[in-house]
């Protein structure tokens, strides 16, 4: 089979795409005949040596973290699925999805839903999964409650601002001043300019920040929390002393495969609750373009590659 992969850490050109071995699934493994793969920030970070969970013991490795595909194989163990069952999965770090083959545990492993195409469902389940697990999981966010979300219009963000509308919460977001409509579309409540307004000035008193941004905004996120909210980052561990003082819960976190929260978000998807926006698709050989555009360039939504036809 054919595997985008890196022999060494580095720039765009480690990247090279080779003949591997297709692999065998264990016994609660399935294998995934994959149609599409998200690009995710995180590609681009293992690709140079930055992500600490990949190190050079892990080389040759392939990248990419979501898929959608259908089952090719399945262990003996594995009953939930079925060979040519259309699925979509956010991969563990040992597995890579920029391939046309690629192993993942079976409850990793969630069915596609069924009003996307390979396209849109590839680019769910990181993003989707961040959102979800940093919005309910460490966010805590319960119906009626008011969330903050930095970064709004890109890949988790928009996910985020649609998962909290669903669940009955009241939504801010900061984009920049071209997307204020798009975050209004997605269903957000306050859309402040980053650029031109300062958002302690602007949003009433929080029950959570959710923080894709970092740095100064985060720092400045803690003025508009209530006492007893919080704040939770997917980029930077949260300032605890001055959190604690406030009565802030704070945390950074790192999302995990989980295809029981997968099946919940193609549900809402299923439903017309949550849509899928794609900033734009690419081949599988043109990787190296795909992660410049998400680098580069201002986008709406994910960022896509496609595997197999």
């Amino acid at each position: 089979m054919q595997a985008l992969r890196i022999q060494r850490f580095g720039g765009p050109e480690v990247m090279k795409i080779e003949a591997i071995d297709r692999p065998t699934p264990a016994a609660d493994e399935v294998l995934i005949k994959v149609f599409a793969a998200s690009v995710n920030p995180v590609d681009a970070k293992m690709r140079e040596g930055k992500y600490p969970v990949v190190t050079e013991k892990d080389l040759p490795y392939v990248l990419g973290r979501d898929v959608s595909g259908e089952i090719a194989a399945a262990g003996n163990d594995v009953s939930s699925f079925l060979i040519g069952d259309e699925v979509f999965a956010f991969l563990s770090p040992e597995h890579g999805g920029y391939e046309e083959f690629v192993l993942a545990k079976s409850d990793e492993v969630a069915a596609m839903p069924k009003s996307l195409d390979a396209i849109g469902a590839a680019a769910v389940p990181l993003a989707g999964i961040t959102a979800w697990q940093g919005l309910f999981d460490h966010g805590s966010l319960r119906s009626g409650q008011r969330v903050l979300i930095h970064g709004g219009a890109g890949g988790v963000g928009h996910f985020a601002i649609q998962f909290a509308k669903a669940k009955g919460a009241w939504v801010a977001v900061t984009v920049s001043a071209d997307d204020k409509e798009f975050a209004a579309d997605l269903g957000a409540d306050q859309m402040i300019d980053y650029k031109l307004e300062r958002f302690e000035d602007l949003v009433e008193p929080v029950d959570l920040v959710f923080d894709l941004i970092g740095g100064e905004t985060q720092q400045r996120s803690l003025a508009v929390i209530k006492p007893g909210g919080a704040l939770i980052s997917t980029l930077q561990e949260p300032h605890k002393a001055r959190a604690a003082e406030l009565n802030i819960r704070v945390g950074r976190y790192t999302a995990q495969p989980n295809g029981a929260q997968l099946q919940e978000i193609a549900e809402l998807i299923d439903q017309g609750k949550v849509k899928v926006v794609i900033a734009s698709t690419f081949e599988l050989r043109e990787a190296a373009e795909a992660q410049a555009a998400l680098r580069d360039k201002h986008t709406r939504g994910k960022v896509v590659l496609k595997v197999v036809d």
